[in-house]
């Protein structure tokens, strides 16, 4: 079958919306750490749409992607030119648009000097990242770079051939000093409630082990805005490809499937230029923060709650999930009450239309989002989602809105044990998954579960004083659904818990 490149651009019959710019005038201006779907469907669909504006100095925005880790979309993009579609499915249909400001996919492992080398050039004015919670290479509970993670020894032991997105960035910026030249601006956008200034700290706190000058000049002289994001991008699937080869008679290996809402909220505090994404609907503001939790506490948070809740039950997308009329209600009241309470919605923010919305979006059929995606990676996510308003809730009400965020522990808990209710294993895709699954094995009295669980601190930090207050919540959703299973335990527990 024909791949999409820019010859086979020319001749599709279908009409598609395509890049109306000059693709090969495109220079690097941004490079992007962790070239994967969601980039290519969220950051990189934002600077198309301003490409095609063809504003001055446009062609100064292309992007250079960087995988950290396989060469899939490398491999994907290069036998199409960096060409690419983006569909999109929402209650008035499916859109397709074809995607062209990706000019080149680098591996780090196979091209570190030429990353390297774009990485200190005069041109990049920015590097963004989304590597997801676990790309940091930190400890989640404090915060701080993890100086016994494996790659982060490597990295330190040879900061010039770097393998992690902190050691790439620190490694170009040491270039960049030495050079004479101004530095870049560091764009994190991964779901992270201080995602700029987390970045910032685990950049200063590793240069500061090869070269305290180094880690100086960095705190004076890079910019690390926090932003917002906002999208649905589940991993494509084969028979999401096989559909729009028979749409198009053309096969496209790195297309993306996507939801119709996109939102970007970004600090206006870079440091070298940057492009007019204000221009294509990005709001850019002084103060991110309060977008920030309103997302990763009433989306990101209810995501997570529907993910383990929804796998346990055996729902595989989160579509599917939002079917049952209990798992649905469950969303909604964390919304409203447990995680909502904790959230300020900014000026002119309509809260309860968003609540709404996300409703719609997690029941769109179309996405086929699968939970065991969402469900991945749970010791790097439950500190940025559940922890944050549980602590605000205890501090504030004591016991009385807490219990569905017991209930989201309880069922991350359950999911740890690695063993569904029928008996069958499967694989927590968890930096700490063996641990996860030794402390949370089945055979084991929950309260134990519970206890050692809280007691560690690369999740739940040195301050866990305040998890006694909810370890006996925690314990009885925990044991029920060990026992009875996350449909029936909802059904009967639930009205208590609306009351």
């Amino acid at each position: 079958m024909v791949r999409l490149n820019n010859a086979t651009l020319k001749t599709l019959e279908t009409p598609i919306d395509q890049p109306s710019y000059d693709r090969s005038q495109l220079q690097t201006g941004i490079v992007h750490l962790g070239v994967g779907a969601f980039h290519r469907a969220h950051q990189a669909a934002y600077t198309d749409a301003l490409l095609n504006l063809q504003l001055p100095d446009w062609q100064s925005w292309g992007i250079t992607g960087v995988s950290l880790r396989s060469p899939a979309v490398r491999d994907q993009m290069h036998a199409q030119d960096g060409l690419y579609i983006v569909v999109e499915r929402g209650a008035g249909g499916e859109k397709l648009r074809i995607m062209g400001p990706i000019t080149e996919v680098l591996i780090a492992a196979q091209d570190r000097e030429h990353i390297l080398s774009l990485m200190a050039a005069t041109a990049t004015k920015i590097i963004t990242i989304t590597v997801t919670e676990k790309g940091y290479c930190h400890d989640p509970g404090s915060g701080n770079l993890n100086f016994s993670h494996p790659q982060i020894v490597a990295d330190l032991q040879n900061p010039t051939a770097p393998q992690t997105c902190v050691g790439f960035i620190v490694a170009a910026l040491a270039r960049r000093k030495s050079q004479g030249l101004a530095s870049f601006t560091v764009l994190s956008c991964d779901n992270l409630p201080d995602s700029g200034g987390l970045i910032r700290n685990i950049a200063i706190q590793f240069a500061e082990r090869i070269d305290p000058s180094l880690a100086q000049w960095i705190a004076e002289n890079t910019a690390f805005p926090n932003a917002m994001i906002d999208r649905i991008v589940p991993a494509t699937t084969d028979e999401a490809r096989a559909a729009l080869q028979q749409q198009l008679t053309l096969r496209d290996e790195a297309m993306v499937v996507t939801e119709s809402f996109n939102q970007w909220v970004i600090q206006d505090t870079f440091c070298n230029g940057r492009p007019a994404w204000e221009k294509v609907g990005v709001l850019m503001v002084d103060d991110v923060a309060p977008y920030k939790a309103l997302k990763l506490r009433l989306l990101n948070g209810s995501h997570s709650l529907i993910a383990y809740t929804g796998f346990l039950a055996g729902y595989e997308t989160v579509s599917e999930a939002m079917s049952d009329k209990n798992l649905r209600q469950l969303c909604g009241l964390f919304m409203d009450r447990d995680a909502g309470e904790t959230v300020l919605a900014p000026e002119g923010f309509n809260l309860e239309e968003y609540k709404k919305q996300l409703i719609e979006r997690f029941s769109n059929p179309g996405l086929k989002h699968r939970t065991a995606q969402i469900a991945m990676d749970g010791s790097q996510k439950i500190p940025q989602r559940i922890l944050p308003p549980l602590r605000q809730q205890l501090s504030a009400t004591g016991n009385n809105h807490v219990q569905i965020l017991c209930l989201a522990l309880a069922a991350w808990l359950r999911f740890c044990a690695g063993v569904d209710q029928h008996g069958g294993t499967y694989s927590l895709n968890d930096p700490l998954e063996d641990k996860l699954k030794r402390l949370c094995d089945l055979q084991k009295d929950s309260s134990e579960v519970v206890d050692d669980v809280f007691a560690l601190p690369e999740i739940f930090g040195d301050d866990r004083d305040y998890l006694q207050a909810v370890k006996s919540n925690v314990v009885f959703w925990l044991d029920n659904f060990k026992r009875r299973g996350v449909l029936l335990t909802l059904a009967e527990g639930l009205p208590y818990v609306a009351e």
